[in-house]
Protein backbone atom coordinates (compact mmCIF):
# COMPACT_ATOMS: atom_id res chain seq x y z
CA UNK A 1 0.00 0.00 0.00
CA UNK A 2 1.22 3.42 -0.71
CA UNK A 3 2.00 5.49 2.20
CA UNK A 4 1.83 8.48 0.41
CA UNK A 5 -1.97 8.34 -0.23
CA UNK A 6 -1.96 7.53 3.65
CA UNK A 7 -0.56 10.49 4.05
CA UNK A 8 -2.87 12.55 2.08
CA UNK A 9 -6.22 10.87 3.06
CA UNK A 10 -4.95 12.07 6.94
CA UNK A 11 -4.31 15.27 5.07
CA UNK A 12 -7.57 15.65 2.99
CA UNK A 13 -9.49 14.71 6.76
CA UNK A 14 -8.12 17.63 8.77
CA UNK A 15 -8.65 20.20 6.12
CA UNK A 16 -11.76 18.59 4.32
CA UNK A 17 -10.82 19.30 0.94
CA UNK A 18 -8.76 18.38 -1.99
CA UNK A 19 -8.05 21.82 -3.00
CA UNK A 20 -6.09 23.07 0.23
CA UNK A 21 -4.17 19.74 0.39
CA UNK A 22 -2.84 20.45 -3.39
CA UNK A 23 -2.34 24.10 -2.86
CA UNK A 24 -0.20 23.44 0.39
CA UNK A 25 1.72 20.30 -1.26
CA UNK A 26 2.09 22.09 -4.63
CA UNK A 27 0.47 19.44 -6.42
CA UNK A 28 -2.51 19.41 -8.97
CA UNK A 29 -5.79 19.02 -7.26
CA UNK A 30 -6.76 16.23 -9.47
CA UNK A 31 -3.47 14.20 -8.38
CA UNK A 32 -5.00 14.30 -4.50
CA UNK A 33 -8.24 13.62 -6.05
CA UNK A 34 -6.74 10.19 -7.54
CA UNK A 35 -4.80 8.85 -5.07
CA UNK A 36 -7.78 9.28 -2.66
CA UNK A 37 -9.68 6.92 -5.29
CA UNK A 38 -6.99 5.09 -5.67
CA UNK A 39 -7.16 4.28 -1.83
CA UNK A 40 -10.60 3.57 -1.87
CA UNK A 41 -10.42 1.16 -4.37
CA UNK A 42 -7.97 -0.50 -3.30
CA UNK A 43 -9.56 -0.88 0.34
CA UNK A 44 -12.98 -1.98 -1.35
CA UNK A 45 -14.88 1.39 0.58
CA UNK A 46 -15.50 4.84 0.36
CA UNK A 47 -13.60 6.89 2.47
CA UNK A 48 -15.49 10.56 1.83
CA UNK A 49 -18.68 11.85 1.52
CA UNK A 50 -18.46 14.27 -1.76
CA UNK A 51 -20.96 16.74 -2.39
CA UNK A 52 -20.75 20.01 -4.73
CA UNK A 53 -20.30 22.24 -1.17
CA UNK A 54 -18.73 19.75 1.15
CA UNK A 55 -16.86 16.70 1.93
CA UNK A 56 -16.94 14.43 5.22
CA UNK A 57 -15.91 10.99 6.31
CA UNK A 58 -17.87 8.62 6.23
CA UNK A 59 -18.56 6.42 9.01
CA UNK A 60 -15.69 3.57 7.53
CA UNK A 61 -13.45 6.46 6.54
CA UNK A 62 -13.69 7.76 10.44
CA UNK A 63 -12.92 4.19 11.57
CA UNK A 64 -10.06 4.07 9.32
CA UNK A 65 -8.66 7.15 10.29
CA UNK A 66 -8.77 6.34 13.69
CA UNK A 67 -6.72 3.44 13.16
CA UNK A 68 -4.57 4.87 10.63
CA UNK A 69 -3.10 8.19 12.17
CA UNK A 70 -1.21 6.26 15.19
CA UNK A 71 0.52 3.87 12.72
CA UNK A 72 1.92 6.49 10.37
CA UNK A 73 3.07 7.80 14.17
CA UNK A 74 4.71 4.63 14.74
CA UNK A 75 6.39 4.44 10.82
CA UNK A 76 7.65 7.74 10.92
CA UNK A 77 9.49 6.92 15.00
CA UNK A 78 10.70 3.95 13.63
CA UNK A 79 12.12 6.06 10.37
CA UNK A 80 13.39 8.81 12.83
CA UNK A 81 14.99 5.89 15.27
CA UNK A 82 16.99 4.10 12.39
CA UNK A 83 18.08 7.83 11.07
CA UNK A 84 19.62 8.69 14.42
CA UNK A 85 22.15 5.36 13.77
CA UNK A 86 23.91 8.00 11.75
CA UNK A 87 22.99 11.20 13.56
CA UNK A 88 21.87 12.69 10.48
CA UNK A 89 18.61 13.59 10.73
CA UNK A 90 16.67 14.23 7.23
CA UNK A 91 13.22 15.24 6.16
CA UNK A 92 11.20 18.55 6.78
CA UNK A 93 10.70 20.05 9.79
CA UNK A 94 8.08 22.21 10.23
CA UNK A 95 8.28 25.29 13.27
CA UNK A 96 6.36 28.01 14.04
CA UNK A 97 6.83 31.05 16.07
CA UNK A 98 5.29 34.90 16.31
CA UNK A 99 6.25 37.32 13.40
CA UNK A 100 8.36 39.52 15.27
CA UNK A 101 10.55 36.68 17.22
CA UNK A 102 11.13 34.37 14.14
CA UNK A 103 12.49 37.64 12.21
CA UNK A 104 14.30 38.32 14.84
CA UNK A 105 16.04 35.66 16.76
CA UNK A 106 15.43 32.09 14.66
CA UNK A 107 15.82 33.75 11.03
CA UNK A 108 19.45 34.79 11.62
CA UNK A 109 20.39 31.41 13.09
CA UNK A 110 19.31 29.59 10.21
CA UNK A 111 21.90 29.53 8.22
CA UNK A 112 24.33 28.00 11.20
CA UNK A 113 21.56 25.25 11.66
CA UNK A 114 21.35 23.86 7.63
CA UNK A 115 25.36 24.50 7.61
CA UNK A 116 24.78 21.70 10.59
CA UNK A 117 22.17 19.69 9.61
CA UNK A 118 22.33 20.32 5.51
CA UNK A 119 20.06 17.13 4.90
CA UNK A 120 17.18 18.90 6.75
CA UNK A 121 14.98 21.10 5.42
CA UNK A 122 13.48 23.61 7.36
CA UNK A 123 9.61 25.66 7.00
CA UNK A 124 9.24 28.36 8.90
CA UNK A 125 5.41 29.61 9.54
CA UNK A 126 5.63 33.04 11.37
CA UNK A 127 1.96 34.07 12.46
CA UNK A 128 0.76 35.76 16.15
CA UNK A 129 -1.91 33.31 15.55
CA UNK A 130 -1.97 30.34 17.85
CA UNK A 131 -1.26 27.45 15.58
CA UNK A 132 -3.18 24.47 15.35
CA UNK A 133 0.18 22.07 15.65
CA UNK A 134 -1.94 19.01 14.64
CA UNK A 135 -4.11 20.70 11.80
CA UNK A 136 -1.02 22.31 10.37
CA UNK A 137 1.99 19.86 10.79
CA UNK A 138 3.92 21.51 13.00
CA UNK A 139 6.96 19.83 14.45
CA UNK A 140 7.73 23.05 16.68
CA UNK A 141 6.32 26.13 18.11
CA UNK A 142 7.90 28.44 20.06
CA UNK A 143 5.51 30.23 21.91
CA UNK A 144 5.79 33.49 24.39
CA UNK A 145 3.53 33.25 27.69
CA UNK A 146 3.65 32.99 31.23
CA UNK A 147 2.79 29.54 30.81
CA UNK A 148 1.91 27.15 28.43
CA UNK A 149 -1.15 24.68 28.93
CA UNK A 150 -2.92 22.09 26.72
CA UNK A 151 -2.03 18.26 25.51
CA UNK A 152 1.66 19.09 24.72
CA UNK A 153 5.20 18.41 25.55
CA UNK A 154 7.16 21.61 27.16
CA UNK A 155 10.13 23.05 27.95
CA UNK A 156 11.36 26.62 28.63
CA UNK A 157 13.86 28.06 25.98
CA UNK A 158 14.56 31.32 27.44
CA UNK A 159 13.61 33.54 30.01
CA UNK A 160 11.75 36.76 28.75
CA UNK A 161 12.52 40.24 30.05
CA UNK A 162 10.19 43.59 29.38
CA UNK A 163 11.15 47.35 30.12
CA UNK A 164 10.38 50.97 28.77
CA UNK A 165 12.60 52.03 26.04
CA UNK A 166 12.54 55.67 23.92
CA UNK A 167 15.00 56.98 21.75
CA UNK A 168 17.38 59.83 22.75
CA UNK A 169 15.43 62.10 20.41
CA UNK A 170 12.08 61.72 22.02
CA UNK A 171 14.09 62.26 25.44
CA UNK A 172 15.67 65.48 24.30
CA UNK A 173 12.21 66.91 23.05
CA UNK A 174 9.76 66.01 26.21
CA UNK A 175 9.57 66.42 29.66
CA UNK A 176 12.06 64.02 31.85
CA UNK A 177 11.54 60.17 32.37
CA UNK A 178 12.94 59.78 35.96
CA UNK A 179 10.46 57.42 37.25
CA UNK A 180 8.23 55.25 36.08
CA UNK A 181 4.98 57.72 37.16
CA UNK A 182 6.29 60.15 34.87
CA UNK A 183 4.80 57.76 32.31
CA UNK A 184 1.25 59.52 32.58
CA UNK A 185 2.36 62.71 31.66
CA UNK A 186 3.37 60.96 28.00
CA UNK A 187 1.74 59.83 25.18
CA UNK A 188 3.32 56.39 24.69
CA UNK A 189 3.54 53.86 22.30
CA UNK A 190 0.55 50.85 22.61
CA UNK A 191 0.84 47.18 21.76
CA UNK A 192 -2.07 45.58 20.01
CA UNK A 193 -3.17 43.59 22.68
CA UNK A 194 -6.21 45.17 25.20
CA UNK A 195 -4.07 44.51 28.23
CA UNK A 196 -0.98 46.67 27.31
CA UNK A 197 -3.22 49.73 26.68
CA UNK A 198 -4.70 50.86 30.04
CA UNK A 199 -1.81 50.59 32.82
CA UNK A 200 1.67 48.72 32.87
CA UNK A 201 3.60 47.09 36.03
CA UNK A 202 6.52 47.63 37.59
CA UNK A 203 8.62 46.44 40.69
CA UNK A 204 11.69 47.69 42.26
CA UNK A 205 14.94 45.59 43.22
CA UNK A 206 12.80 45.33 46.90
CA UNK A 207 10.27 43.84 45.34
CA UNK A 208 8.03 46.79 45.98
CA UNK A 209 5.23 47.13 43.14
CA UNK A 210 3.23 49.56 41.86
CA UNK A 211 0.63 50.41 38.81
CA UNK A 212 1.08 53.03 36.42
CA UNK A 213 -1.91 54.69 33.78
CA UNK A 214 -0.79 54.99 30.51
CA UNK A 215 -2.10 56.54 27.86
CA UNK A 216 -1.18 56.86 24.32
CA UNK A 217 -3.14 57.67 20.66
CA UNK A 218 -0.64 55.29 18.46
CA UNK A 219 -1.29 51.15 18.67
CA UNK A 220 0.66 48.85 16.53
CA UNK A 221 1.44 45.30 15.69
CA UNK A 222 3.43 43.42 15.50
CA UNK A 223 6.00 43.99 17.73
CA UNK A 224 8.70 44.71 15.31
CA UNK A 225 5.87 47.45 13.88
CA UNK A 226 6.68 49.05 17.85
CA UNK A 227 10.02 49.06 17.78
CA UNK A 228 9.97 50.61 14.50
CA UNK A 229 7.75 53.39 16.20
CA UNK A 230 10.26 53.51 19.13
CA UNK A 231 13.54 54.66 17.24
CA UNK A 232 11.28 57.14 15.18
CA UNK A 233 10.64 58.91 18.10
CA UNK A 234 7.46 58.73 18.33
CA UNK A 235 7.39 58.02 22.29
CA UNK A 236 8.37 55.32 24.70
CA UNK A 237 7.40 51.71 24.26
CA UNK A 238 7.54 48.63 26.42
CA UNK A 239 9.25 46.04 24.75
CA UNK A 240 11.09 42.70 25.39
CA UNK A 241 14.61 42.25 25.96
CA UNK A 242 15.38 40.19 23.24
CA UNK A 243 14.29 42.52 20.52
CA UNK A 244 15.73 45.89 21.88
CA UNK A 245 19.27 44.32 22.71
CA UNK A 246 21.12 45.50 19.26
CA UNK A 247 19.16 49.19 19.66
CA UNK A 248 20.61 49.59 23.49
CA UNK A 249 24.15 48.53 22.81
CA UNK A 250 24.38 51.07 19.59
CA UNK A 251 22.76 53.84 21.59
CA UNK A 252 19.38 53.95 19.49
CA UNK A 253 17.15 53.21 22.14
CA UNK A 254 17.95 54.35 26.35
CA UNK A 255 16.31 51.67 28.59
CA UNK A 256 14.29 54.46 31.16
CA UNK A 257 13.96 52.73 34.28
CA UNK A 258 16.87 49.70 34.59
CA UNK A 259 16.06 49.41 38.07
CA UNK A 260 12.53 48.67 37.69
CA UNK A 261 11.02 45.05 35.76
CA UNK A 262 8.15 46.38 33.59
CA UNK A 263 5.34 44.20 32.17
CA UNK A 264 1.85 44.65 31.32
CA UNK A 265 0.31 41.19 32.92
CA UNK A 266 3.30 39.30 34.26
CA UNK A 267 6.66 39.85 35.49
CA UNK A 268 7.66 36.21 35.14
CA UNK A 269 7.43 35.36 31.10
CA UNK A 270 9.52 33.15 28.90
CA UNK A 271 9.93 31.44 25.83
CA UNK A 272 8.92 27.93 25.23
CA UNK A 273 9.87 25.33 22.59
CA UNK A 274 6.60 23.46 22.47
CA UNK A 275 5.59 19.89 20.05
CA UNK A 276 2.96 17.67 20.18
CA UNK A 277 2.95 14.96 23.01
CA UNK A 278 4.38 11.53 21.77
CA UNK A 279 5.63 8.25 23.57
CA UNK A 280 8.90 8.67 21.27
CA UNK A 281 10.72 12.16 19.77
CA UNK A 282 11.60 12.77 16.13
CA UNK A 283 15.52 13.34 16.31
CA UNK A 284 14.57 16.04 13.61
CA UNK A 285 12.71 17.98 16.55
CA UNK A 286 15.29 17.19 18.87
CA UNK A 287 18.13 18.60 17.48
CA UNK A 288 16.08 21.82 16.59
CA UNK A 289 15.19 22.35 20.34
CA UNK A 290 18.62 21.52 21.25
CA UNK A 291 20.26 24.01 18.84
CA UNK A 292 17.67 26.67 19.89
CA UNK A 293 18.93 26.58 23.22
CA UNK A 294 22.42 25.86 22.45
CA UNK A 295 22.13 30.10 20.72
CA UNK A 296 19.70 31.54 22.52
CA UNK A 297 20.33 30.55 26.51
CA UNK A 298 21.97 33.57 28.05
Amino acid sequence: MNTDNLHLFVAVSRRGSFAAVAKERDVDPSSVSRAIADLEGELGLRLFQRSTRSMTLTEAGEIYLARLEPLLDELEHARDAAAQVSRAPRGVLRLTASVTFGQVCVVPLLGAFHARYPDLKVECMFTDANVDLVAERVDLAIRLAPAIEGDVVVSKLMDTRYGVYASPDYLARHPPLLRPTDLTGHQVLLFNLRAYRTHWLFRDTEGNEERVAIQGELTLAPASALLTATHAGLGPALLPDWLVRDAVAKGHLVHLFPDHAATATTFDTAAWIVYLSRSYLPNKVRVMADFLREQLQG
